[in-house]
């Protein structure tokens, strides 16, 4: 992803932009340091094999294991086609592509939901995408 983050963007725009920058140059520091201590993934929305119960990845140890399993394993690609940010939310309509070692691949269209809160940490993260892994 080119590095299109500029100040006319609202913060939760820039916030949204910055964590998906961190995923593909695989800064897992960087991206953790985005989020609240009692943020919550949802990747995908509902019951996956990415998250079994369909509840979702809370607090920072539990997103810490997302990325080791999910992002970290991978070489992930975002292409932002459309943006919308609206007061603390920003809706995000993208085509992701994860490459894996093991020859696996994920590539999806999806959106995802970006939330943060007054402190500009990420409270939220919602993908709204059907699970289709392609070996």
């Amino acid at each position: 992803m080119k590095d299109l983050i500029t100040n006319s963007m609202s913060k939760v725009q820039q916030i949204s932009f910055r964590s998906a920058q961190a995923a593909e140059k695989g800064l897992k520091d960087e991206w953790l340091s985005l989020f609240d201590e009692d943020a919550i993934i949802q990747d995908p929305v509902g019951k996956s094999p990415l998250d079994p119960s369909g509840e979702g990845h809370r607090g920072i140890k539990a997103i810490e294991t997302f990325w080791d399993s999910t992002i970290g394993p991978g070489n992930i690609k975002f292409t932002v086609r459309e943006s919308y940010p609206c007061g603390n939310e920003c809706a995000n309509v993208a085509t992701v592509i994860n490459r894996f070692e093991d020859g696996g691949k994920l590539d999806t269209d999806l959106v995802i939901v970006y939330k943060i809160n007054n402190k500009n940490k990420l409270i939220s993260i919602k993908a709204y995408w059907e699970y289709q892994a392609d070996n």
